[in-house]
């Protein structure tokens, strides 16, 4: 991320603040932007930058967004500011190739079913004007706005779609802004119709498949189906309905209402954590997590709630394998305050669930009932990390057991198959003087490939 030209951008913005605020809101508008207290003496303009520049190079994406939300800018600057945020996430690639082609085959296509939510998806990701309305020659308004009010809605066969994305910049645009414009436009806010969603949908995604990606339904709203521009190459399983983890013991569990999916624990419930509310297209976070924990829990200190949740699965991992509890404090050290956006570790979580041994199942045995961790992922992605000690892949005695090695392979496969996304970890690597920094740098590289942000 461009720190230098952020700031730059920032304190410009922040600056044109001072005149509509008073000596005595300045400390209330810099707690309300995430700023620095700023110091008694001097002008505003001195006081908010003294503040300003005692801000911290790795805060400043969450005063940008605090100031885009509560104090927006232009189309010009807002724009500037969002590509510099987004530039720390990857999204998947569109080449400009298939943004042509997605225009050459909407041509034909309706646009919008709603016009003025159209010009709403419009405002919100393009800059249809430098400033506001300029009026000029006859009181009409002059620029971009206007050209589309001429030539897509009262002329529509004046400008096909791959002219309306040329003039929005769509083609050079980034990754992410594009994909947000196709979200939008597959929505129901501008096609409330679930028919003409779908159809959209179907239209963009014969040119969008051939570079690897697609729009997919991964959620509803209102009664609607969402729709989010994916990688093909991430597989997913669809949504999870249950989370049953921090158990390192089998769970006695029962279905309550099958038809439902309602699991019941038996027995030792305390022994055994089952997340059970919808998890979205944005994955699970440890904010989501605690706020579970703390309303299940009925912990109102949100303080008390994030230690108690940390010792709780903590607890659960297994106490012959410190380098899997190093692991799970490494990711918490390693992220501090940043944690809580980011996804949450959940530790020994049960894959498969057989009320039969393995010995009882016989050859139709399932190959792993639990992972060491997983992490549920923006965008469908599931994320396994298991730690490998000696017992993975050797005897006691420290021969090789060919036999459970092969399990292990056969396990990985299945599970990629799946959609899932498999690391492993060998316990030696986690017993280095280094061990924590290097979880930290897997971490960073994991959440930077997904376009996880990291501030």
């Amino acid at each position: 991320m461009d720190y230098m030209q952020l700031r730059n951008l920032l304190e410009s913005l922040l600056i044109d603040l001072k005149d509509a605020s008073t000596h005595t809101m300045l400390p209330i508008l810099c707690e309300e932007l995430g700023l620095p207290a700023p110091t008694a003496d001097g002008s505003k303009r001195e006081r908010l930058t003294a503040s300003f520049n005692a801000l911290a190079d790795t805060e400043l994406p969450a005063v940008a967004r605090k100031l885009l939300e509560r104090h927006p800018p232009n189309a010009t600057m807002r724009n500037q500011i969002q590509d510099i945020l987004w530039s720390n996430s990857s999204y998947p690639p569109i080449p400009k190739r298939y943004r042509r082609e997605v225009a050459l085959r909407l041509n034909s296509e309706e646009l919008y079913g709603d016009a003025r939510r159209f010009d709403e998806l419009l405002e919100c990701l393009w800059i249809l004007d430098a400033d506001n309305w300029t009026i000029l020659l006859g009181g009409k308004p002059r620029g971009l706005r206007a050209e589309i009010q001429q030539h897509v809605h009262r002329n529509p066969e004046d400008w096909p779609a791959e002219v309306l994305f040329d003039q929005l910049g769509a083609y050079d645009a980034s990754d992410r802004r594009f994909a947000l414009f196709l979200e939008g436009l597959a929505s129901a806010d501008v096609r409330p119709d679930e028919a003409a969603q779908h159809h959209f949908v179907a239209c963009v995604n014969e040119p969008l498949r051939n570079c690897g990606v697609e729009l997919r339904e991964t959620g509803s709203e209102g009664g609607y189906p969402t729709f989010s521009l994916v990688s093909l190459h991430a597989a997913t399983k669809g949504r999870p309905k249950n989370l049953i983890f921090a158990s390192p013991y089998k769970p006695d569990l029962r279905f309550r209402d099958a038809l439902d999916n309602d699991v019941e624990i038996v027995s030792n419930a305390d022994k055994v954590l089952v997340y059970d509310r919808s998890i979205g297209n944005d994955g699970l976070c440890w904010n989501d997590l605690q706020q579970w924990w703390s309303e299940t829990r009925q912990i109102a200190d949100a303080t008390m709630a994030k230690n108690t949740l940390y010792r709780r699965l903590r607890a659960s991992l297994p106490g012959n394998s410190p380098p899997q509890m190093l692991f799970f404090e490494a990711f918490f050290e390693g992220f501090s305050s940043a944690v809580p956006q980011l996804p949450a570790l959940l530790p020994e979580v049960w894959l498969h669930w057989d009320p039969r041994t393995v010995k009882e199942r016989g050859p139709d045995a399932l190959l792993r009932f639990r992972m060491d961790f997983l992490l549920l992922l923006p965008q469908g992605v599931r994320v396994v990390i298991e730690v490998d000690g000696k017992h993975h892949y050797a005897y006691a005695s420290g021969s090789a057991d060919v036999r459970r090695y092969a399990q292990m392979v056969q396990a990985d496969r299945e599970l990629k198959l799946a959609g899932y996304e498999v690391f492993r970890f060998g316990a030696a690597e986690l017993q280095v003087p280094t061990a924590k920094s290097n979880v930290k740098a897997f971490f960073e590289a994991l959440f930077k490939r997904y376009g996880v942000p990291m501030d």
